[in-house]
């Protein structure tokens, strides 16, 4: 019980690291200056980005709505969506950083979810151990994600990139403590602010690739 108290903990840091890291991600990705993209393209790239990042949080939340209830063929046919989402959230930015940038991606989304999932199956099975690794295991791949964006982009800063990763994972981590344990209110709540940190993530990732490529913007 104790271990399953450390875990649900690290959870809820996690979860309270969004509320210090969203402002200064925002300014960081602000991108008013005299040479400044045209503000259209950056928006729809934005909207392009925002519905990727909602599409990834809606499948993997169909997976553990499914795996809960013993529905494998739903989980198995969700799971194949969370794959062709994340496939579609490398490809985005492979005009800009290329194929091999975007297969690294690719790999280090696939991981995200693996760690999720890993926290989904030890959920399950009660195991507060596996719980632990779980734990480290999105935090882990948090941070990979992070280092990969920043040393890409200078726009995005990592120390902050890595707190709101750390966050998203949080996030999945108590929507799936929530939906286990049929605290389904609560889980409402946290799929809202699921999404409008999906909306901060995406954004400030258009914005960051609009400042480093202008002219592909202008």
């Amino acid at each position: 019980m104790n271990t399953l108290r450390r875990s649900l903990g690290a959870v809820s840091i996690l979860v309270a690291i969004c509320a210090l890291t969203t402002p200064a991600f925002a300014q960081h990705a602000g991108y008013a200056s005299a040479q400044a993209p045209a503000p259209t393209k950056v928006t729809d790239t934005e909207a392009a980005l925002r519905d990727l990042w909602v599409g990834h949080i809606f499948w993997v939340r169909n997976v553990v709505v499914d795996t809960l209830a013993g529905n494998k063929s739903a989980a198995t046919a969700a799971e194949q969506e969370v794959v062709a989402n994340a496939k579609q959230i490398a490809t985005a930015i492979e005009p800009y950083y290329g194929k091999a940038a975007s297969e690294k991606l690719f790999g280090l989304l696939a991981g995200h979810y693996g760690a999720v999932k890993q926290y989904l199956d030890a959920t399950a099975a009660g195991s507060s151990s596996k719980q632990d690794a779980a734990v480290k295991s999105v935090t882990d791949n948090a941070t990979e994600i992070a280092r990969f964006l920043s040393d890409a982009n200078p726009n995005l800063p990592f120390d902050t990139l890595n707190g709101l990763l750390l966050a998203h994972g949080g996030h999945h981590m108590q929507e799936i403590q929530q939906l286990h344990s049929k605290q389904y209110a609560e889980e409402a709540q946290t799929w809202e602010a699921m999404k409008r940190h999906m909306y901060v993530i995406a954004d400030a990732l258009a914005g960051g690739i609009a400042k480093q490529f202008p002219k592909q913007f202008s």
